[in-house]
């Protein structure tokens, strides 16, 4: 993924000042149901006018797809008690999950108990004129706690690197060797999203078998996955057949697991440029692809590096830390640092603010590209590796925990 820093600067600030709750983003999705039948409504066909105008019934928080923790609700016996609140006809007797809700002219809100890994929200309105429902779906991040997960993009030159001088070991590669004193020092564990070739042709057959062993060995700290076929053209995937992109991704997979071994393949979290078809997103989930993290920052009418969802999903993940896709089974993460864009400095104003909001607080995903370690590359950054050491430090002394996004929920047990 290729992100310009004035991009980046403006995501880091927004997110950091964002305090807007769920009601106010909410928008619906999935059912309506009326006194005269059902009718599906699509997710983002644009800006809906208030329910308490129009009249109609509308959950409004939480959102739908919506992953909830234990910072966004209160833990009870057997379950995680949440508010679900919004708006009905004035005078209507309102149940959400057959519980009776509290009316306020238009509005309505109630708590329920989640006790599922998944739960239906469903409302329904009880007028003289007939019966009304608004359901919605949202996940309950049962066993979370606060964590973190490190991932690398564009990754080639160190393939290169190894293939052509025969290093002893992976790591007298200086790049893995930064990754090894980190996860030495914070039990930091990393996923490199790989590329197939370099431009001047260098490919992934190329890269020797001999290190079978020690990819094992480091497996449970260090994974490789797909990121592209190359690093250019930009945005690759963004207007292609989804054939092209799961022919790619098998082609990578297969040299990964010849080199490396099924211990060290991981499914990919980041396609490059964060930019696919959605119809890609169930070919992907049968490739083993759970989670796929992006920016989701608006430029002009529309959001982009968002694997081109709808303006209103993204608008909502440009604030959140997760968002369910059902149809497909993926789960969206918002990026929160992109270290080769954030001096050190900057490092900790960056990912301290979002722990203030419960919204952006549980997860931390870190972010950055391997290019920006290499001297030869026209925009070298000579402290990268030290801002990779600053994110980490921060997030291991405010209680967060190294995790793997493809195992269970987003790192934490399903």
């Amino acid at each position: 993924m290729r992100i310009s820093t004035t991009a980046i600067n403006n995501f880091n600030q927004a997110k950091g000042e964002d305090h807007m709750n769920q009601e106010q983003m909410a928008r619906r999705y999935f059912l309506r149901t009326t006194a005269l039948g059902t009718a599906a409504v699509a997710l983002g066909a644009g800006p809906i006018g208030s329910a308490a105008e129009s009249g109609r019934l509308q959950i409004k928080a939480p959102f739908h797809g919506a992953v909830l923790n234990r910072r966004l609700g209160k833990e009870v016996a057997g379950g995680l008690e949440i508010q679900v609140s919004g708006d009905a006809p004035a005078g209507a007797r309102v149940t959400v999950n057959n519980i009776p809700a509290k009316r306020a002219g238009t509005g309505f809100d109630t708590r329920i108990v989640l006790k599922d890994k998944e739960t239906d929200i469903v409302a329904v309105a009880e007028t003289a004129g007939g019966h009304s429902e608004d359901r919605i779906r949202v996940v309950w991040d049962k066993n979370s706690f606060p964590r973190y997960r490190f991932s690398v993009d564009d990754n080639s030159f160190f393939l290169r690197d190894i293939a052509r001088k025969k290093y002893r070991s992976l790591f007298d590669c200086f790049y893995l060797d930064v990754f090894r004193k980190l996860n030495k020092k914070y039990g930091a564990k990393f996923v490199l999203n790989i590329y197939y070739t370099t431009e001047d042709g260098f490919t992934l057959p190329q890269f020797p078998d001999r290190y079978k062993g020690e990819w094992k060995d480091n497996s449970d700290w260090l994974k490789l996955a797909f990121h592209a076929h190359a690093n250019m053209p930009n945005r690759p995937y963004e207007d292609t057949p989804p054939e092209k992109l799961i022919a790619d991704l098998d082609k990578v997979n297969e040299q990964i697991l010849r080199f490396a071994g099924p211990e060290t393949l991981t499914p990919p979290t980041v396609i490059h440029w964060g930019m696919t078809r959605t119809t890609v997103f169930k070919p992907l989930y049968q490739r083993g692809v759970r989670v796929l993290s992006g920016l989701f920052r608006l430029r002009g009418e529309k959001y982009d590096i968002n694997y081109r969802l709808d303006n209103t999903r993204s608008e909502y993940l440009s604030k959140h830390d997760a968002l369910k896709d059902f149809e497909s089974g993926i789960v969206f993460s918002l990026i929160d640092i992109v270290c080769n864009n954030t001096p050190i400095d900057r490092i900790v104003p960056t990912l301290e603010p979002l722990t203030k909001n419960p919204n952006t607080a549980e997860i931390m995903d870190l972010f950055t590209h391997e290019q920006y370690f290499w001297p030869f590359y026209r925009r070298y950054i000579p402290d990268h590796a030290q801002r990779l050491d600053a994110a980490i430090r921060w997030c291991t002394e405010h209680g967060y925990k190294p995790v793997l996004f493809h195992e269970g929920l987003l790192g934490a047990p399903a």
